[in-house]
Parts: structure tokens; C-alpha cells; sequence
């Protein structure tokens, strides 16, 4: 597939005829051919704005065909893209800007809405006062949440792209050439991004979008379609459990969750429905893929290591085998010897399949996402009445604090500084927070609960 961003994108179109649908969302089905041409004109654009071989891009546009073009267009210049969830707020992608630096920023919608997909944007490119093109090699840049506040880079070349696209090509049970996914997951995070869109490229499967996020909407889209593959997350399949009705959906084959770990009980309602298993994908930001079960009969493991993945279980916890650390700033010891230590708990059974048993560290998920609670703390704690602040989780983000303010203020702090998925649900001021006998602050759910006043 070659090692340049350039190189990569264009053999991914060559692999199939340009007739093949590639892109789907209601009446509007775009061939191969189609998406480059557009691809192609769009990258002419960025062209005159002066992006070029080496930009650094940040690229915060709501999932859309346009979002899909433009990552396209930028990574067939060879500007490394820094793609930001479009959910993030300004003050967010303000923290992003302030470790990226990039030297442009290509923007649709509005920042912190959450619409549905949407065919097609207005792309504002701005060139920004002090930003500076790429010292690495890294072509894809994604941000994951710090617990001081400030976002972690971390970065991937096309090298290491092209290696997961094969990988996932690999993987039993993945869509094939002629084949209709209908992908839930979001296109700025790395399943739905490599397992979706660039897998269904170099495979020729069509990607299928649906406009709302309803469960009639979802089925209605997939029996339009005859989809044969689900990509998606809990949030996505527990909706889908929900429908009154079920559409025949005669091709219906697999159904894939990622980014957090399926709830049991989610997994038996699918499958209950819908009369096939519900596979699982592992991975991280960091890594990519790292452990998959596409049947969903593997359960309750997240399944086996996938091909050309080094895994271990070292002291209780996950590490997988990296050329080099993926970090561009931040990251602290988690990279060391060769091993990254991904900080979820976990076993591995005699057949090699992998169970994970939660979190080593204050990263959480939400909807899918991860949110480090320390992210959410520091933002707390930026209030000026504030003096203290822990945040946990226990089904939902819940925050107690010490300082001469109210919740409803706190909200409100919060809404103009994270994202939505990351404000708690629940803020409590207290007089003073719960301790240890070593005076550390307690970060259990129930102690922190039993100190809110009756």
C-alpha cells in the first residue's frame, strides 16, 4: 500500500472499479469514481489555501460526506490531519490548538452540536498565527482526554494506518467486496474511521448512513439498504433492542459494538431480537484494533488477539507490543520497553481469548467515548468559588465539590468548557469531601454519596 498518506489513498481507490457504491444516506448513493472526483476537487481547494505536503490540519466537521472528503483531500496532499470530535466545545478545541499547534483549521457546522449525519457542509480554511508543520512522520493525529486537563496527541503514520486496514482485512468475518455495513460509529474516532470507512474503501463494501438517531430510522435504513453488517456501540444496540417492530432484514449477517465493553445483558436483548450474535471490537486511540470477535461467540471475552497484534497481560493489566511510543505530547510512563500499558485490567484464558475486568486508571467511557475524570475535575476546579473536586462514575459522571457556588452553576461552568457527553450528570457541594485516613481524597461512589446531605 506504500508509506505515504498520498500513496495510500489513491491505492485504496484503485483496489475496485469506480462503479462500486461506496458512500450511502438516503437517496443519495455516491460511486468510488464519485468520491474521488470529489476528493480530487476538494484537495485542489485546500491546495490554494497553501496546504501542502507536511500541514498540520485541524479538522473539526460533524459526520457527513463532507467530513469524509475533506480527511480524503487533505491526507492525498500529505497534511497531517489533527481530527477533533465535532462534539468538542471552544474551549476544548482552544486546549487541542494550544498542544497541536497547527497551522490551519478547517471547520463545518457549528462546534458542540450533535446533529445527525448530514450529506453535505460549507468548510471555512483559516491559517493561523504560530502554527507549525509536521516534525514526525505521523499523518493522523487524534486527541484523548488528559487528567490535568490537557488533551494527550497522539499520532500515527500511514505506515501504521496501512497496517490496520490489512489487519482488519483479516480479521473472520469482516465485510466483503459487494457487501453494505450500516456504520453508527463515529468517522472521528478510530472504528468507525479505519474499520469503517477506510476497510469498506480498500474492500469495496458501501458504507451506509442513516440521518437520525432513532431506532426506526436505524432499521428503516438498514432494510433500505439490505445491510449485512452493523458497526456500532452499546448506546447504538441497546436502541436497536428497543424498536417495536423489525423490518425483514434477509442479509443481516453480524452486528460488531465498539468502543467500551458490551453489557452483558444489552448483548442477550440483540441477539434475542434480532437472531444473531453480537461481536466485539477492542481497541485503542493509541494501538488500533488490538483484540476482535466479529461472531460475538467468543463472549464474554472481547475475543483473540488480532493478526499482526503483540498482546500481553503484564501485572493484571493490558500491553500491547508498538514499534514506537504514539505519543506526541503527554502520555507520561505508559510507553516503555517496546510496551504500551493500555490500563485496562484483564485475563487471558486458556484459548487465548482476552476478559477485561475495567479500568486501571480514571479513563471511563460514555456513549462510546472516553472521558478521563481528571479532565473533568480540573475543569471543575478552573471555577474560581471552587476549592476541591472528584469526579467518578457509577453508570454516569457524577461530580462533588467543596466551594461557595451551586450545581446548577457548576453545570453551566461546565456546558461552556467540555464536551456534552463529558459534564456530569450530577453535581453535589459539599462542606468539605470524604478522606482517607492518610488524608487522600476518596474517589468511591458510595462514601462520596453518603456524604451528600439528606
Amino acid at each position: 500500500m506504500g508509506t505515504s498518506m498520498a500513496t495510500l489513498i489513491a491505492g485504496l481507490f484503485d483496489a475496485h472499479p469506480a462503479a462500486l457504491p461506496y458512500l450511502a444516506h438516503g437517496d443519495d448513493v455516491r460511486t468510488r469514481g464519485e468520491v474521488r472526483a470529489m476528493v480530487e476537487r476538494e484537495a485542489a481547494l485546500f491546495a490554494s489555501a497553501g496546504i501542502t505536503e507536511g500541514s498540520t490540519v485541524l479538522l473539526q466537521v460533524p459526520p457527513s460526506y463532507t467530513q469524509v472528503q475533506a480527511v480524503l483531500a487533505l491526507w492525498s496532499l500529505g497534511a497531517q490531519v489533527m481530527l477533533v470530535d465535532h462534539r468538542f466545545k471552544s474551549a476544548e478545541v482552544e486546549a487541542v490548538r494550544e498542544v497541536g499547534r497547527p497551522q490551519y483549521t478547517v471547520r463545518g457546522g457549528v462546534a458542540g452540536a450533535t446533529p445527525g449525519f448530514t450529506a453535505e457542509y460549507e468548510l471555512v480554511t483559516s491559517r493561523l498565527r504560530g502554527g507549525r508543520p509536521a516534525a514526525t512522520e505521523h499523518r493522523l493525529v487524534q486527541f484523548s482526554s488528559g487528567s490535568t486537563g490537557t488533551p494527550k496527541m497522539i499520532g500515527r503514520t500511514p505506515r501504521e494506518v496501512a497496517g490496520e486496514i490489512d489487519r482488519f482485512a483479516r480479521i473472520e468475518g469482516m465485510p466483503v467486496t459487494g457487501e453494505r455495513v450500516l456504520l453508527l460509529s463515529s468517522t472521528a474516532h478510530s472504528f468507525g474511521l479505519i474499520a469503517g470507512l477506510f476497510h469498506s474503501l480498500a474492500q469495496g463494501v458501501t458504507a451506509v448512513f442513516a440521518s437520525k438517531l432513532t431506532a426506526g430510522d436505524l432499521l428503516a435504513t438498514a432494510a433500505r439498504y439490505d445491510v449485512h453488517v452493523f458497526f456500532g456501540t452499546p448506546f447504538h444496540y441497546a436502541l436497536l433492542s428497543t424498536a417495536r417492530e423489525i423490518p425483514p432484514l434477509p442479509s443481516l449477517r453480524a452486528a460488531v459494538s465498539g468502543g467500551e465493553i458490551m453489557e452483558p445483558s444489552v448483548a442477550e436483548r440483540f441477539t434475542a431480537r434480532f437472531g444473531i450474535g453480537l461481536g466485539e471490537s477492542y481497541g485503542t486511540t493509541e494501538t488500533g484494533v488490538i483484540a476482535m470477535d466479529v461472531s460475538g461467540s467468543l463472549r464474554p471475552s472481547v475475543g483473540r488477539a488480532c493478526p499482526g497484534v503483540e498482546m500481553r497481560v503484564h501485572l493484571g493489566e493490558v500491553e500491547v507490543r508498538l514499534p514506537a511510543s504514539p505519543y506526541l505530547s503527554g502520555g507520561g510512563d505508559r510507553f516503555t520497553d517496546g510496551w504500551l500499558r493500555v490500563r485496562d485490567r484483564a485475563e487471558l484464558d486458556s484459548d487465548g481469548c482476552l476478559h477485561l475486568h475495567g479500568r486501571g486508571d480514571s479513563l471511563v467511557v460514555v456513549g462510546g467515548l472516553k472521558v478521563d475524570l481528571g479532565e473533568v475535575e480540573a475543569a471543575l476546579r478552573t471555577h474560581p468559588a471552587v476549592t476541591e473536586a472528584v469526579a467518578v462514575h457509577n453508570g454516569a459522571i457524577q461530580a462533588y465539590v467543596v466551594g461557595g457556588t451551586t450545581a446548577s452553576e457548576l453545570l453551566t461552568w461546565c456546558s461552556d468548557r467540555l464536551a456534552d457527553y463529558k459534564i456530569p450528570r450530577e453535581i453535589h457541594v459539599l462542606p468539605q469531601l470524604p478522606r482517607t485516613p492518610n488524608g487522600k481524597l476518596v474517589r468511591r461512589h458510595d462514601v462520596l454519596r453518603a456524604a451528600v446531605p439528606a
